[in-house]
């Protein structure tokens, strides 16, 4: 994919956020695209940036690693988010790297994440995953034990939640998936709901989606091999 086609697409989704906000009645301002740059290398990245482009989301600590603190000297004001399954064991990278991590699904990352919080003297924003189709392959706390894991999350670790996170199953329409994550959401007053995709962020901003993860609309077909 050319730079250009990358910036239109990054035009098109973002016009299409607000025309899809604008049809729900919400305000496109309350709607947060990330930019899901995944297994794309820096040279593919940089024309979003330059485009204006702030908000990024990567599955693995290692690749962000790899390329984003030299992108973070070149571009002022880059947040980046978590969006893959999180090993504890690469906590403390997590909590150097992201400012937004959606994917806290488990007491082990829950204590390896409040350490490190703790250690580091940074506060990443903290959704937790929610497995809304109970999906044994899939991470994410099940709906059934979500009050009490974020009851845990508060009490016991002390961590900050701000929000939840969904990927519904594949085969499944998604917007009961949606839904569900909303009523869950409202039960705790938790403002910040990460869901829909470059296939479905449509029906995600009608049931209320703050934040939608966008990648191959913007970067195109993702590399086969990349990890």
């Amino acid at each position: 994919m050319s730079e250009n086609d990358a910036v239109d697409g990054l035009r098109q989704v973002q016009e299409s956020i607000r025309r899809a906000a604008s049809d729900y009645g919400r305000d496109p301002s309350s709607i947060t695209l990330v930019a899901v740059s995944k297994t794309f290398p820096a040279e593919e990245i940089e024309p979003v940036l330059a485009a204006g482009q702030r908000i990024f989301g990567e599955n693995y600590v290692q690749e962000a690693k790899a390329k984003w603190p030299a992108l973070r000297e070149r571009y002022e004001g880059v947040e980046l988010h978590m969006i893959g399954p999180l090993q504890s064991n690469k906590a403390k990278e997590a909590v150097e790297l992201f400012d937004v991590i959606h994917t806290l699904d488990r007491p082990s990352l829950a204590e390896a994440l409040a350490k490190e919080i703790a250690k580091q003297g940074k506060t990443p924003r903290l959704l937790v995953q929610v497995n809304t189709g109970e999906e044994p392959q899939k991470g994410g706390v099940i709906p059934t034990e979500v009050d009490a894991f974020l009851e845990a999350c508060r009490t016991k670790y002390g961590l900050t939640i701000d929000g939840l996170m969904c990927i519904p199953p594949a085969e499944d329409p998604p917007s009961p998936h949606f839904a569900l994550l909303n009523t869950i959401g409202q039960r705790h007053g938790l403002k910040v709901l990460s869901m829909g995709m470059s296939a479905d962020f449509d029906a995600a901003i009608q049931l209320g989606a703050t934040h939608v993860r966008v990648g191959s609309a913007i970067f195109g077909a993702r590399p086969r091999l990349a990890q």
